[in-house]
């Protein structure tokens, strides 16, 4: 779990080696975050607050881009909208998903994907080890480091206290997502 101490945009994830896929945790007006996520020449922007979701398609040229409430019908990207649950995927293996009831969404990549992604979500290869590589190839030695490094635009850190959050607030969460008889990730 990390606790990011910054009002910034941070990099989740990406493809570096065939620029499959995109992405950015965005920080939002208010202490509200949104998701975009880049597939296919499609972005999908995700407010799990608001409970919303936006897709624009940027093959066309900038200055028409368009804003399409429904999935496209030539793209390769799918998208599903349930009550409570958004999941955007592709066919090469990438899916985000966004349970609103619970604010809390996840990433999930094929094989295919296997160490050629890098952001705060780590190197995607197994390896331990690398997990905090920073964009220039080194090691962060620190959290406040690691996630620095990864931030896509230019924003001020939020001074805040180090303060550990107690076992049992820990133990709540965990509680919530995995024990619950209702929750999806039991």
């Amino acid at each position: 779990m990390y606790d990011l101490a910054s009002k910034c945009s941070v990099l989740l994830a990406k493809d570096f080696v065939h620029s499959a896929f995109t992405i950015i945790l965005n920080e939002e007006t208010r202490n509200s975050r949104s998701l975009y996520v880049e597939m296919n020449q499609t972005v999908i922007t995700i407010y799990p607050r608001l409970k919303i979701s936006k897709m624009y398609n940027f093959s066309f040229t900038e200055e028409n881009c368009q804003i399409l409430d429904q999935s496209l019908e030539n793209s390769t990207m799918n998208s599903r909208r349930g009550t409570n649950k958004i999941e955007v995927s592709d066919q090469k293996g990438v899916s985000v998903s966004c349970d609103f009831q619970y604010d809390l969404c996840t990433v999930t990549l094929a094989g295919w994907h296997h160490g050629i992604s890098a952001g705060l979500f780590g190197t995607n290869d197994n390896e331990a080890g690398n997990e905090w590589i920073v964009p220039n190839g080194s090691f962060a030695d620190n959290v406040k480091e690691f996630t620095q490094s990864w931030q896509v635009n230019k924003c001020s850190l939020v001074p805040k206290k180090e303060k550990p959050c107690p076992i049992t607030a820990k133990q709540n969460i965990c509680k919530v997502f995995f024990e619950e008889p209702h929750s999806l990730l039991r």
